[in-house]
């Protein structure tokens, strides 16, 4: 188990420029974080004309402890570029993902990938149709990561860390139309488990990130 970050930057127009002026120190700690292996997973979140909204950011253990050490280090959530975080524990999918970009790989000048934020029901039969049509979704998702579709898969989970209560993806769209369709066919949609979905453009930040859980 590990634990996700959902941040929003602010929407005054100050924002673009504190975290252009938090960018530098805020790549440092992820390269520190992600060699280290204690960050599986960090990107963007973009609105359409490419400016940045927010952060997705994924974390390795389970000790509550290395959230807090994160944050206690992250400058856009020290420096007032994050206005709004929630945060959640969080379940990687082991699944056959390829291995994310590393230094010396380009950055993309455009959107590459959607990151798609998912939250079950919240009425008394929402646990079990996740369950109901769980290894049908991950049958299907399953060669997505090998084919480097899907680059990365999981659950979040209740504040005990025992219930699923959402997923995020992060999926090769590069348009919210290409991610819908994606979506539409999901069991998780069609099961009826997804009843709240939210799509965010974003393109990896190269980082010497250590392979995902169940990668190659």
């Amino acid at each position: 188990m590990g634990f996700a970050v959902l941040a929003f930057d602010g929407e005054d127009d100050g924002a673009p420029a504190r975290r252009l002026a938090a960018r530098p120190r805020h790549l440092e700690v992820l390269t520190d974080w992600a060699g280290s292996g204690r960050l599986a997973f960090g990107t963007p979140l973009l609105a359409d004309d490419g400016r940045a909204l927010g952060s997705f950011m994924v974390l390795n253990g389970d000790d509550p402890a290395i959230l807090e050490r994160y944050l206690a280090e992250e400058p856009f959530n020290n420096q007032d570029v994050w206005r709004k975080r929630t945060t959640w524990p969080f379940r990687i999918a082991p699944l056959p993902y390829r291995p994310l970009p590393q230094p010396g790989t380009p950055l993309s000048p455009v959107r590459t990938h959607t990151v798609v934020i998912a939250w079950d029901g919240t009425d008394a039969g929402a646990q079990d149709r996740r369950m109901a049509v769980r290894g049908t979704h991950l049958d299907r998702v399953r060669p997505m990561a090998g084919s480097g579709m899907l680059a990365l898969g999981g659950a979040f989970l209740d504040p005990g860390g025992e219930r699923m209560i959402g997923s995020a993806v992060v999926i090769a769209a590069e348009t919210d139309a290409a991610a819908r369709a994606w979506l539409a066919e999901d069991p998780y949609t069609t099961g009826g488990v997804w009843q709240e979905t939210t799509l965010y453009g974003t393109r990896f930040a190269p980082l010497p990130y250590q392979p995902l859980p169940g990668a190659a």
